[in-house]
């Protein structure tokens, strides 16, 4: 390392303490919002909306973290939450290998038009009001089949994931295998899987933040308040305790208006939780995936 410092140019230096200062601002500015929520969350909602809290929690306070726990619906909704995405992203995942995996075989006729067809639905779609009367017909309504099954499948992953089928996976893996006898079927599951572990863990990554954070099919799909996902219940919860008496004759107005700006940051951190404590162990993966998914073929 030393050798080649030496033989950096004064031009080549600069270009390195504009690179350094750069994506140390966009570190900044990419975590200092999670970091607000956190210390905000701890802090003194009065203080919160006077604009005082920059870097370190002022006024150290519990209440939100307090109102939100003692709801029983933040455990059935952090429940329904966790079983709905594990059940949705085995589906997603399933899904994504049976197709990426005949669409990247040179082999497979007729691919180029079932590509074709695939990329057409990223463009377009029949809607929601069609796709609610499927839901309807198929009577999945007010279940959590209707949350996970309308999302099985995300085109743009399966595009990155043929992708890297295509680049990372030789071609003479396929030949030998042939060779022995293997059958498609098998050439899949004991040759292109175990080769595919980066990929695997970035669309594992991809679908789990999707399905996590799902609100729009739950709040259409969902009337039974024991299905509900969590970004419902807490969405709740914040409109319940921002609920003033518009009348202006509430004395307990301003403390409910406190209480609400504590709820919300105690509830943004608590429904980014999971993912900011998955991320870190698929971490390593997730460049190495996506860069060869994405680029490469």
């Amino acid at each position: 390392m030393s050798a080649l410092n030496r033989f950096e140019t004064p031009s080549d230096k600069a270009f390195n303490v504009v690179l350094v200062v750069l994506l140390s601002l966009l570190t900044v500015i990419v975590l200092y919002p999670i970091w607000y929520c956190i210390v905000a969350s701890f802090s003194d909602p009065t203080k919160v909306l006077n604009g005082e809290i920059w870097l370190l929690p002022k006024g150290w306070n519990l209440e939100g973290y307090t109102n939100v726990f003692e709801n029983a619906r933040i455990w059935t909704g952090y429940r329904n939450s966790i079983v709905y995405t594990l059940v949705a992203v085995a589906i997603n995942l399933t899904m994504t290998v049976l197709a990426a995996y005949p669409l990247s075989r040179s082999d497979l006729k007729g691919r180029g038009p079932l590509m074709l067809i695939a990329v057409f639905t990223m463009f377009f779609s029949g809607g929601l009001i069609p796709q609610y009367l499927i839901v309807k017909a198929l009577h999945i309504d007010n279940s959590m089949w209707a949350v996970v099954l309308p999302t099985a499948l995300n085109t743009y992953n399966l595009i990155v994931m043929r992708t890297f089928f295509q680049s990372s996976i030789p071609g003479e893996l396929y030949e030998a295998s042939h060779m022995d006898g293997a059958s498609n079927t098998r050439i899949l599951f004991s040759v292109v899987l175990p080769l595919s572990t980066p990929i695997l863990a970035v669309m594992f990554l991809f679908y789990s933040v999707e399905n996590w954070n799902s609100y729009f099919n739950a709040m259409i799909y969902l009337s039974d308040k024991k299905l509900q996902t969590l970004p419902l219940v807490l969405r709740e919860i914040i409109i319940q305790s921002s609920a003033q008496d518009m009348t202006g004759t509430d004395p307990n107005a301003t403390q409910r208006m406190m209480q609400a700006e504590s709820i919300k940051y105690a509830s943004i951190i608590l429904a980014s939780l999971p993912m900011l404590i998955l991320y870190p162990f698929i971490q390593k993966f997730f460049v190495q995936g996506v860069m060869i998914g994405a680029v490469k073929g």
